[in-house]
């Protein structure tokens, strides 16, 4: 994801998240930045591209990282949510193998 295709739902939903309540743009481009960053880092670790507009982990842990980035903490993310990173890296893995239909189909 870059600055420019971050959807407008999903600024609007961070800036919300971290309590952003004026609107400019140069504060809406500032998100947009740190979204796209936050974004490519966590792809990273997954190795692929996640849907940051549908409630999950994933999500999540976008917002939180970009807290942090805002915050000049970004260091300090992955180590606070190491845990949680791994998780999201399992669950990746286990929707990759197609392991997820097969566990599914068990219960």
């Amino acid at each position: 994801m870059t600055r420019q295709d971050v959807p407008v739902q999903l600024l609007a939903d961070v800036e919300n998240y971290c309590n952003v309540t004026w609107q400019d743009d140069a504060t809406d481009e500032f998100y947009r930045n740190m979204i796209a960053q936050v974004a490519a880092y966590l792809d990273s670790k997954w190795r692929q591209p996640a849907d940051y507009t549908a409630d999950g982990l994933p999500r999540a842990l976008l917002f939180d990282g970009v807290r942090y980035m805002r915050d000049s903490a970004f260091d300090v993310f992955e180590n606070n949510y190491q845990s949680l990173i791994l998780a999201a890296q399992h669950e990746r893995m286990v929707i990759d193998s197609g392991m997820e239909s097969a566990v599914s189909s068990e219960d």
